[in-house]
């Protein structure tokens, strides 16, 4: 295991990953930080992370229709949905 450091939103996250998987893992960690990037100041840290993970979902589910993959299931969208209720709780329960 290999440990990394990832800068997103102005902080350091070390995160974990397999030997060779350094320079993805990275790129990721980078495409976060971009999103979180581009919504500006003014939200929470928890707020930033939530609303960049919804815009890379609904960027995944763009690209796998475009791709003819079949579109988000129920039990999917629920799991989504499910998340998205969860991360907005970690958000409210940081900003109080």
């Amino acid at each position: 295991m290999s440990n990394l450091t990832l800068q997103i939103g102005g902080r350091a996250y070390t995160v974990a990953c397999a030997e060779g998987e350094e320079a993805h893992v990275t790129a990721l960690g980078r495409t976060i930080a971009d999103k979180v990037e581009q919504m500006g100041a003014g939200q929470s840290e928890a707020r930033q992370l939530l609303f960049a993970a919804l815009i890379l979902a609904d960027e995944l589910h763009e690209a796998r229709s475009r791709a003819g993959a079949p579109a988000t299931s129920d039990s999917q969208a629920a799991t989504l949905e499910a998340l998205a209720d969860r991360l907005e709780k970690c958000a409210a329960a940081l900003e109080a």
